[in-house]
């Protein structure tokens, strides 16, 4: 069975007639003095898919990103603590804890505030030894990870992946 250049739709000798593309609808051909000039449709590309498996990831670029957001994390923790008490202040919440304390322990409560317990300075103190320590275990704790998961994965064979292309 032989195919010829002529027998495909739109090669070959031009019959008249106006030529069909892939997308099944017809294409008019311009005449000279008309504006008219039509635009072939393009077709629509098939979705790609590739599969990929994940077999290996560098512990140390797991630390150098680790250690990035668990300081981004640590700011996030002393900025948080210091607005809830400066919010908690303006808001009049240690007044209310001061008359509480004030009617548990009667005449000796005007020793103890809340001010005078746990000032901004501590407060803030306490914050940022909370985020330095986190910034050490989640950087040390996210190593680990991606030591353990080296290993699962040359038993296993890694973590398979597909993506598409939209």
């Amino acid at each position: 069975m032989s195919t010829s250049a002529s027998s495909r739709p739109g090669q070959g000798r031009s019959t008249g007639k106006a030529a069909e593309p892939r997308s099944g609808r017809p294409v008019r051909k311009a005449s000279g003095s008309s504006q008219e000039d039509l635009v072939r449709a393009v077709p629509k590309a098939k979705v790609r898919r590739a599969r990929l498996v994940l077999t290996r990831v560098d512990p140390w670029s797991v630390l150098k990103l680790a250690f990035l957001l668990s300081v981004a994390l640590g700011i996030l923790t002393v900025v948080a603590a210091v607005a809830l008490y400066s919010l908690s202040d303006v808001l009049g919440i240690f007044d209310r804890v001061n008359d509480v304390i004030g009617t548990v322990l009667g005449s000796e409560a005007g020793r103890y505030t809340v001010a005078s317990l746990a000032p901004l300075s501590t407060v803030t103190s306490l914050a940022t030894v909370l985020a330095v320590v986190n910034v050490i275990l989640l950087t040390a704790l996210a190593t680990v990870a991606a030591l353990l998961y080296n290993l699962c994965a040359s038993l296993v064979g890694g973590l398979g992946v597909t993506l598409t292309d939209d």
